[in-house]
């Protein structure tokens, strides 16, 4: 059946370029493991420059762990997706440790887009289930990838779709929702366009950041609505040249430069610009977050044209960021320096700006203008501006009235080795 329908896609001359997973065995059913017959369709795209691979529409694809693999592909391969993809639900469908669901691996002008959706079915992941006991009944393959047999699942979360090592890759239109963990990450990428980008899990899934960043430089992040558990966008170490811009963002924690720094590592990135943004009841609103010990930069960063609605805190730098009860105190930090805010207006819930900086790297170059944020409710328990060793400049005057920043410079200018060394 199989080899017959790709014979009648050569005679209607489709084949040439154009891989449908159906050709391939998939049957689409959501029930019946479609791995093997995505990955031939794969090996037979890749062979050809500017392929594309087709997820058809009104079908269902249960595909497990997948990795679409370079370096010896040929470039421009799109991969159209307009049905959509689930992944597997019971614990024997995954290995230990495995860190992505379906990546894209070390390839040349890759583009995935479509109206289709990738489903991570995260909820499983998420919420504690029982304990599955391979040996106490006897199953098929099938059985186990789709979900027939549920059990506790791997302790590491995978990633959703992650590029990696690639240059040239475009996201466009799809949708990615419920991830075991983060949406859409982008690790050693150059090149890299999202643009009409849809990311949803409930606002107490954990860990589901929307887009992460890592070790990638000339992104552009545009029309895109995320909606997480965690950092809409999350910008790591190693980024430089990233705009972002016309971005929906909520639930979610907001948008953030780190954590960087973490376990005494240098960290650098540059040329941040997020602009034109909404956010609607995330924990932060645009954030930069380091831990203590690290080392290296963070520097050239503009956020502008901010819109923001019941965020907890809409403004923050936070140098002593933590995720556990308490961590040791340490004099290095990630230098922070040349951070400009511009127009950033709506409603905060507990605190409109908090500076928290380094005692020894002290921020500086921090610079405000037309900042516009009103407590939701006038209560007297709502904090003010927080600044701790944050040196800049205020362009305009501020409501409420930023007075905690200082003006000029630092005296214990940042050591200019951190920057020296990005």
């Amino acid at each position: 059946m199989v080899a017959a329908r790709r014979q009648a896609a050569a005679a209607d001359g489709s084949s040439s370029s154009t891989f449908n997973v159906l050709d391939y065995g998939a049957k689409g059913d959501g029930r019946t493991d479609d791995t093997k017959a995505f990955e031939a369709a794969w090996a037979a795209a890749c062979q050809v420059e500017a392929s594309t691979m087709v997820v058809p529409s009104a079908s269902v694809f249960l595909v497990g762990p997948i990795s679409f693999s370079g370096p010896n592909c040929q470039p421009n391969i799109v991969f159209q997706l307009d049905g959509k993809i689930i992944a597997p639900t019971s614990s024997g469908a995954w290995g230990k440790g495995l860190l992505q669901w379906i990546e894209f691996t070390k390839l040349k002008g890759i583009t995935i887009r479509g109206k289709g959706t990738i489903d991570g079915q995260g909820s499983v992941w998420w919420n504690d289930s029982p304990t599955f006991d391979p040996t106490a009944q006897d199953s098929t393959t099938n059985d186990m990838i789709n979900g027939e047999l549920k059990g506790s699942m791997p302790s590491t979360k995978p990633t959703a779709l992650r590029f990696y090592g690639s240059n040239g890759v475009t996201v466009s239109g799809i949708t990615i929702q419920n991830s075991q963990q983060t949406h859409l990450k982008f690790d050693s990428c150059t090149s890299v366009q999202v643009a009409g980008f849809s990311a949803s899990s409930p606002g107490d899934s954990p860990n589901t950041d929307g887009i992460h960043l890592q070790n990638s430089q000339d992104v552009v992040i545009s029309g895109t609505t995320l909606a997480c558990g965690d950092d809409c966008v999350s910008i790591q170490t190693g980024c430089s040249n990233v705009y972002i811009h016309d971005v929906n963002c909520g639930p979610g924690h907001g948008i953030s430069i780190g954590g960087l720094g973490k376990d005494n590592t240098k960290a650098c990135v540059s040329n941040i610009t997020v602009r034109d943004v909404t956010m609607q009841n995330t924990l932060t609103g645009v954030r930069i977050k380091t831990w203590q010990g690290g080392s290296g930069a963070v520097q050239q960063v503009m956020f502008s044209n901010i819109q923001v609605s019941e965020v907890e805190t809409p403004i923050m730098i936070d140098q002593f960021y933590c995720d556990k009860s308490s961590c040791k105190n340490q004099s290095s930090a990630v230098a922070v320096s040349g951070i400009n805010y511009m127009n950033i207006q709506g409603t905060y819930t507990v605190k409109p700006v908090h500076f928290a900086c380094s005692d020894s790297q002290p921020c500086s170059g921090v610079s405000l203008s037309t900042i516009k944020l009103k407590p939701v409710q006038e209560k007297h328990s709502l904090d003010g501006p927080f600044c701790w060793e944050a040196y800049g400049e205020l362009k305009t005057s501020t409501e409420p009235p930023i007075d905690c920043l200082e003006t000029g410079k630092p005296a214990k200018a940042a050591t200019q080795s951190n920057f020296e060394s990005c």
